[in-house]
């Protein structure tokens, strides 16, 4: 006799309905959170001096998932209109009418609590911040109508898990202000604005891919702001980046590992100006796609640096 299997094989409709789902939050491509995730983990590398504990780090990595797909959610929201004008994204679940508005901010806003209820588990000054760092989020989508270089409001929303992981390790549990202010030392907002100058050279990339689409809708993208100083700035960005991050953080010593990483990073970058110096779709688009793995290596080159003092 066959065995019977334990659970009741999954209905077509509701097959269908989470692959929706998972499109939405652009689960099949995970480049996306993973550039909020290095950064992150750098942080809570360097101010927890080494490993932060296998708490922190579920929290603030499954937290960074939650929210960039929470994230996806709302961006869909606001830009439907718009992006049914753009090649690349005129076939998202939104956009095309198969999951609803309703649909996408009921599921953004259970991914968005799932993630302040990881939160939760930290300290008061952490909540704090992640109630900032969402409110920056919620803004980020409204910002390419009115701001000409969006991408500087979503390097702050990308880079506020840096003063959160942070604000972990270090914070108190009180929501005053003063609590939360102490519990982020100027070096993590040292750090959140050389990675904001990372955010805005992989996010212009990103917006190359767009441009054309983004001229005829009214868009506004630093893509088009730059015009074609679009890939000096890019290459610019990416050394601001590096040079911030290794500025402050020479009076750790991390040592060779860590310089290293750098130099493999900044061989990324020079990779990158072969791939966008074109201005083409494709090498632009797989510019974008592959920064992750230039925030790995420098978040690698930071962990196996203390690893080995």
């Amino acid at each position: 006799m066959k065995p019977r299997s334990p659970l009741p094989p999954l209905s077509p409709r509701f097959r269908s309905r989470l692959a929706l789902y998972l499109d939405l939050i652009r689960w099949s491509r995970p480049a996306g959170w993973l550039l909020l995730l290095w950064p992150t983990l750098s942080a809570l590398w360097i101010a927890a001096h080494g490993f932060p504990g296998w708490h922190l780090l579920g929290v603030f990595t499954l937290g960074t998932i939650l929210m960039r797909s929470a994230g996806c959610c709302i961006n869909d929201v606001a830009d439907r209109d718009f992006d049914r004008h753009v090649k690349r994204t005129a076939g998202r679940p939104v956009t095309t009418g198969a999951v609803s508005v309703k649909e996408a901010l009921l599921l953004g806003a259970v991914l968005a609590l799932l993630a302040f209820a990881l939160v939760l588990s930290t300290n008061a000054a952490t909540i704090g911040w992640s109630v900032v760092a969402l409110v920056v989020t919620l803004l980020y989508p409204y910002a390419k109508r009115v701001v000409s270089m969006p991408q500087a409001v979503l390097g702050v929303a990308f880079s506020f898990g840096i003063p959160m992981a942070f604000s972990a390790v270090q914070g108190r549990d009180s929501f005053s202000l003063s609590a939360m202010q102490s519990s982020a030392p100027s070096l993590a907002w040292v750090l959140l604005l050389g990675n904001l100058f990372w955010v805005l050279a992989y996010d212009t990339e990103y917006a190359m891919v767009d441009r054309d689409d983004d001229l005829a809708i009214g868009m506004k993208t630093s893509a088009i702001t730059l015009g074609r100083l679009d890939v000096p700035v890019i290459l610019l960005s990416y050394l601001l980046y590096m040079t911030i991050w290794a500025l402050a953080l020479a009076e750790y010593r991390l040592g060779a590992i860590f310089y290293i990483a750098m130099g493999l990073a900044l061989g990324q970058v020079v990779w990158h100006y072969t791939l966008i110096r074109g201005r083409t779709r494709a090498g632009c688009f797989k510019a974008f796609r592959l920064n992750h793995w230039l925030g790995f290596t420098l978040f690698a080159g930071i962990a196996a640096s203390y690893a080995f003092q």
